[in-house]
C-alpha cells in the first residue's frame, strides 16, 4: 500500500532505541509513541541479537502499534537505520537483497519487514544523537536497558548461554 502524498494523515512521533549486553548478547528495544498530547511505550527483550537487530525491531514495533496509516515522524541514534531504509535499501532490493560487495544483506528478514511496514505510512526518519539528553531517546534507552536487566534477571545463564550458541549457529547459515 502506498500513501498519496496529497493524503492528510494523523500525526505521529516516534522515538526508538535498541541495545544488546555484548553483540551478540543479551538485546532490548524500546520506543515511545506520541499522538497529541498522549505518548505510550513500549520494550521487549530477547536472549540473544545484536544492537542493530534491535534498533530495527525497535522501528518495526513502533509503527506496528499504529491501527491506520499515518504520518511519522522516527527519531532514531542509529545512523545504520537511518541510512539503512532511507537510503541503502533502494539498492538492497534492487540487487535482490545483496550488497554493493555482493555480500548478502544483514539483517535481511527484519529490514523486509520494516520496508514493508513503513509503506504503509508517510515515514520521515531523523537521526538524534545518542547519550545527549534528548528527553524522549533517554527514556527508550533506559526502558531497552531495564528490559535487559529483567530478562537477564531471570533468565537462567545456561539458557542465555544456548540462546548465544543458536544465535551464532543461525548467523553462520
Amino acid at each position: 500500500m502506498s500513501i498519496n502524498p496529497e493524503t492528510t494523515l494523523p500525526e505521529v512521533i516516534v522515538h526508538t532505541d535498541g541495545g544488546c549486553w555484548g553483540n551478540p548478547g543479551p538485546g532490548a528495544w524500546a520506543c515511545v509513541v506520541q499522538y497529541g498530547a498522549q505518548w505510550w511505550q513500549r520494550a521487549a527483550a530477547v536472549p540473544c541479537t545484536t544492537n542493530n537487530r534491535m534498533e530495527i525491531q525497535a522501528a518495526i514495533q513502533a509503527l506496528r502499534a499504529l491501527n491506520q496509516p499515518c504520518a511519522v515522524r522516527i527519531h532514531t541514534d542509529s545512523d545504520y537505520l537511518r541510512q539503512g531504509i532511507t537510503s541503502w535499501i533502494h539498492g538492497w532490493r534492487k540487487r535482490g537483497w545483496v550488497t554493493a560487495t555482493r555480500e548478502p544483506v544483514k539483517n535481511r528478514d527484519l529490514w523486509q519487514e520494516l520496508d514493508d511496514i513503513a509503506r504503509v505510512h508517510r515515514v520521515d526518519w531523523r537521526w538524534v544523537r545518542g547519550h545527549n539528553g534528548d528527553r524522549w531517546n533517554e527514556l527508550c534507552d533506559q526502558l531497552a536497558t531495564q528490559a535487559i536487566e529483567r530478562l537477564v534477571r531471570e533468565t537462567p545463564k545456561a539458557a542465555l548461554e544456548a540462546a548465544k550458541s543458536a544465535f551464532m549457529a543461525r548467523a553462520g547459515e
